[in-house]
Parts: C-alpha cells; sequence; structure tokens
C-alpha cells in the first residue's frame, strides 16, 4: 500500500525554498520558515513563479517529486518534469482504447455514474442532517439526478453520456445554494461560473478543483499513465483530460464538501475575497491559506475503500484509483471501479 504523503504548498509571494542534506526548506527574508524532511514530500505547488533552486529541482526531478505552478488563484500554469517515467506499453494501450468510443465508454460511463451518484449522496445527505429546513426543491433534485442515473448506465455514446452528465450537474447546481446553512446572505450560489468565478462561493470551487485535478494528474503519472489522453474529455492542447476524468469521482467528495464546510463552518467569510474589473472574484491570501489548510486535514482523514473494503487515508484516494485504472488498461482486471460514496 502507497504511503500517503504531503503536498508542499508556497503561496508567499518571497518565498525561496532549497534543499539543506535530507530537508526541504522555505524562507522569507533569508528567514527559515518552514522545514520538512525530504522523505515525507511528494509534490510541491508554488501559486506564482517561487524561486526554487537548482539543486532542488534537479532532486526534485530524479526523485519523482513533482513541482507545480499554478497561478494565484489556481489556474495551471506549468510542471517541471524528470526524465520520463512509466510503462510504455500501458501507454500504448492506453492510446488505443482512447481512440476507440466503445472501449472509452467502458471506463467513462462508470465514472460519470459514480459523479452523479456522489453528487446525489451529498444531497441526500443534507436532506438527512437538515430534514427541518431541507426544501422540497432538493428532493425533486435527488429524484431527478436518480432518473440521469438510470439513462446514464443505458448510454451508448459519448456525447449522449457527456449530455445526461451536463444535465445532472445543472441540477446539482441549481440546489447547491440549499446547502449553504450559514452567511447565506454573503455567499449566494446561483449557477457554476468558472472563468472567471463570479461570486464567493465559485472562487472557492475552482480553487479547490485546480489542486485537486493536480492531485489526480500526480497519480495517474506516478502509475504511468498519460494525464493528457483520456476517454470522457476530449483531447485538447495542453488538458490534463484524463485527470479531469478520474477528477470527477472526487468532485463533490473532496471538492464540493470542503467548499460547503468553509462556508458553514465560518473558516472564511465575505470580507475575504475581492471583485475585480473583469467581474472574476478572487480570494485573499488569507483565503487561499484556509482552503489548503483545510484541504490537507481532509486528505489526513481515514476512510474504509467502499471497493477495496481496505482502510486508507482520503490522500490515498487519486493514487488507489490511478491504479485500478492502470490495472484495467493492462488487462488485470475486467473493469474498472470508480469511487462511490457509501
Amino acid at each position: 500500500m502507497k504511503k500517503h504523503l504531503n503536498t508542499l504548498y508556497i503561496t508567499s509571494d518571497d518565498a525561496y525554498i532549497h534543499k539543506d542534506h535530507e530537508t526541504f526548506i522555505v524562507e522569507i527574508d533569508n528567514k527559515k520558515v518552514f522545514q520538512a524532511p525530504v522523505h515525507s514530500i511528494e509534490n510541491i505547488v508554488c501559486f506564482g513563479y517561487k524561486i526554487i533552486s537548482p539543486s532542488l529541482m534537479a532532486y526534485c526531478a530524479e526523485n519523482n517529486i513533482g513541482i507545480c505552478y499554478l497561478s494565484p488563484n489556481g489556474k495551471f500554469l506549468a510542471k517541471v518534469y524528470g526524465a520520463q517515467k512509466g510503462n510504455v506499453l500501458i501507454r500504448k494501450q492506453q492510446y488505443l482504447i482512447s481512440d476507440d468510443e466503445f472501449l472509452s465508454m467502458e471506463i467513462a460511463r462508470p465514472i460519470i455514474a459514480a459523479k452523479v451518484s456522489n453528487y446525489r449522496y451529498i444531497l441526500q445527505r443534507h436532506q438527512r442532517n437538515h430534514s427541518d429546513i431541507c426544501p422540497e426543491t432538493v428532493i425533486k433534485a435527488i429524484a431527478a439526478m436518480g432518473k440521469r442515473l438510470s439513462n446514464i448506465e443505458k448510454s451508448n455514446s459519448l456525447n449522449e453520456l457527456r449530455g445526461y452528465e451536463g444535465e445532472s450537474a445543472q441540477i446539482y447546481f441549481s440546489v447547491l445554494s440549499e446547502l449553504i446553512v450559514a452567511q447565506k446572505s454573503d455567499f449566494v450560489f446561483a449557477n457554476r461560473s468558472k472563468r472567471p468565478p463570479l461570486d464567493a462561493a465559485n472562487s472557492l470551487l475552482s480553487f479547490i478543483y485546480a489542486i485537486l485535478v493536480n492531485d489526480v494528474r500526480s497519480a495517474l503519472e506516478t502509475t504511468g499513465l498519460d494525464p493528457q489522453v483520456g476517454f470522457l474529455h476530449q483531447l485538447r492542447a495542453g488538458r490534463p483530460s484524463l485527470a479531469l476524468d478520474v477528477m470527477e469521482e472526487f468532485r463533490a467528495y473532496m471538492g464540493d464538501r470542503i467548499m460547503l464546510n468553509l462556508i458553514n463552518l465560518k473558516q472564511v467569510n465575505i470580507k475575504d475575497f475581492e471583485k475585480r474589473e473583469s467581474g472574476e472574484i478572487r480570494m485573499s491570501d488569507k483565503a487561499r491559506k484556509a482552503v489548503l489548510a483545510a484541504y490537507q486535514k481532509r486528505k489526513q482523514e481515514t476512510i474504509t475503500h467502499p471497493f477495496l473494503q481496505e482502510k486508507m487515508t482520503i490522500g490515498l484516494l487519486p493514487h488507489i484509483q490511478a491504479k485500478l485504472l492502470a490495472r484495467y488498461i493492462r488487462g488485470d482486471i475486467e473493469k474498472y471501479t470508480p469511487f462511490y460514496l457509501r
């Protein structure tokens, strides 16, 4: 079983990261502010372009430690790679499957079924926990998404599957605001807006999704799969299509629930956001740190994997699903089983 390691997130503009023997060190204004053993870190994520020493960059490349650069609001900018690793044969099989719609559907269909089921579970959980204030719109959305799940199981083409996925997402996001039970006047979620996010809740979601897709991408690379070549998301230059595919299973569990907890537990407030001239709502550095702390804490929690029936940290889920997908592509197992909330 793979050990859950940490991701080092660097948000300070004037941070300098280097290595001293077997320790990663972060300095600000020539003062040490953080250090960690090199064996405890599997990824370094920098928001904006931070200075990393050449020796540290070489060490990371040689030891398969990812270095990823994101914009301040979480948009992917670049990733530093070492020598290409992984089994070329599994990638070759991955490309063959991607070129065949029928074979792609065998992977894409269960992934989208899991995504919609997990969305529905979040709504059902709210209904159970807040039965006294749960509106009829949420109950109707649960029923409507149940019907979409039946349609998804019978879908015969990727376009048809994408259509049902889009309808389900629209239903879910139309009632997501009902799950915000605190600071309701400040955090109004009318619909999903991405580029740019037009309200504070969407700004949180976009940021969390950005760091989540980076975790999924790293997990896929570790198993030898190509994160650029997916089965549901269409190929596009620079787009991590497979990472976006696998991420669908985790949006509700590792994305939306964190966003809702941050708002409902008042770990962020509307003063942590600012509106730009473009209409974009952008988080402050304080809000980003609150999100990253909540995300890291979430990854350290323990769960029993619904398919493997093994206890593991939530942070290991992308790695487990990547391994299961790799085993399916190699032909070691008969089908790929995505992550379902139970």
